[in-house]
């Protein structure tokens, strides 16, 4: 499989990383993979408590989803992994040596991504840590080569805008 193997869909809570990952991983023929499910309870918990993580928190899930990166790979198997990955070095963690790895950062304003915040149910992740999102927030570098969507667009137009930037073959196929 040539080009994107991976792709880290990225950005504060409430950009919409869920939703695009599931789009672009439907529209790619790409498993996808939320990078919620790999965080430890006791990371939950703290988040539930309205308690930001620190990096010392943040380290095991993120080397759980690194291992899941490494297991898609050497399967040969594409992979949409949405993940916050917030700071530079947390991103290093996760593209560690893989060529194949590309970076999609979900950008929008804090007041339009409080307002889907707010709206939004059933989630560990109160509004009340954005403020702690947007103060870790490194955005990427040009030397990451990350790929910026608007999240002000809608869902379908980031679709296609990434995909476009990838440079990838759609399928449409549904994964095995």
């Amino acid at each position: 499989m040539n080009g994107a193997t991976a792709i880290i869909v990225m950005g504060v809570s409430g950009s919409g990383k869920s939703t695009i990952a599931e789009a672009l991983a439907q529209r790619l023929g790409f498993a996808e993979e939320d990078g919620d499910l790999y965080h430890p309870a006791a990371n939950v918990k703290k988040m539930q408590s309205g308690t930001p993580l620190t990096d010392e928190d943040r380290w095991p899930w993120l080397n759980a989803i690194a291992a899941l990166i490494d297991r898609y790979d050497r399967e040969r198997r594409g992979v949409v992994i949405a993940c916050s990955a917030l700071k530079r070095a947390y991103r290093d963690v996760l593209v560690r040596e893989h060529s194949n790895v590309r970076i999609v950062y979900l950008k929008g304003s804090r007041e339009l991504i409080l307002s889907r915040s707010e709206h939004r149910k059933g989630h560990f992740m109160p509004p009340s840590l954005l403020n702690s999102q947007f103060e870790t927030l490194e955005e990427p570098s040009p030397d990451e080569h990350a790929i910026i969507a608007d999240i002000a667009a809608p869902v379908d137009a980031i679709v296609v805008g990434i995909i476009r930037q990838l440079k990838v073959a759609v399928t449409e196929a549904k994964p095995a």
